[in-house]
């Protein structure tokens, strides 16, 4: 499989510790756009049948997954998606996770979640150590602090992921305008926030 190439039947959606109690700790101005993303990728993976995978870091203390984002992952009608409690850092070393991903055999992960720098960094560097393609849309990762979140993306981009964004992934899954998903996901994409979020240089 070409690794810029995201085939929905080989392909996972990993969300990160997307929670509620770390949101608020993120820049005002990738909040919007990282919950929007979010529901973005959950959405297309439900339709496209992507399967997926969530964890919670330390959820006694950080909360659980962002109402939104629970929600959106709830909605899948074809699957349950599993949701992980973790106190390590890389999801890539919860053995639930690993499972999941082998027994749906995937080949590329497409990562998101927070913080960037921390708990996204390690696992997309020990799932590319597994073997895996991954990618990690920008605009569906944050840090508290915006220069961990830049440096954290170069890492992982020199570490060998693909750094891209969720409307690319999003489409990349779609593949065909004759999709019979590609308006319901043509207007999700079209609601995005447009806020003054970056990626690495």
């Amino acid at each position: 499989m070409d690794a810029f190439k995201l085939d929905p039947k080989r392909t996972a959606l990993l969300v990160v510790d997307a929670q509620e109690r770390l949101l608020p700790a993120m820049p005002a101005a990738h909040q919007r756009r990282l919950v929007a993303c979010h529901e973005l990728l959950l959405d297309a993976a439900r339709l496209l049948r992507v399967h997926t995978v969530a964890t919670e870091q330390y959820p006694k203390g950080l909360g659980r997954t962002i109402p939104s984002v629970r929600a959106a992952l709830d909605a899948f009608d074809w699957c349950a998606v599993p949701v992980f409690e973790k106190t390590v850092f890389s999801a890539a070393n919860v053995k639930g996770v690993t499972d999941a991903l082998a027994l749906v055999d995937a080949r590329a992960v497409i990562v998101t979640g927070m913080e960037a720098h921390v708990c996204v960094f390690q696992t997309v560097r020990d799932l590319l150590h597994k073997g895996f393609r991954v990618h990690v849309p920008f605009d569906a990762v944050a840090s508290r602090d915006p220069e961990c979140r830049t440096n954290a993306l170069a890492l992982m981009r020199h570490a060998g992921a693909t750094i891209t964004t969720s409307e690319s992934v999003a489409f990349d899954l779609l593949g065909d305008a004759s999709n019979e998903h590609f308006r319901a996901i043509s207007q999700r994409v079209k609601a995005l926030p447009i806020e003054p979020v970056s990626p690495t240089p």
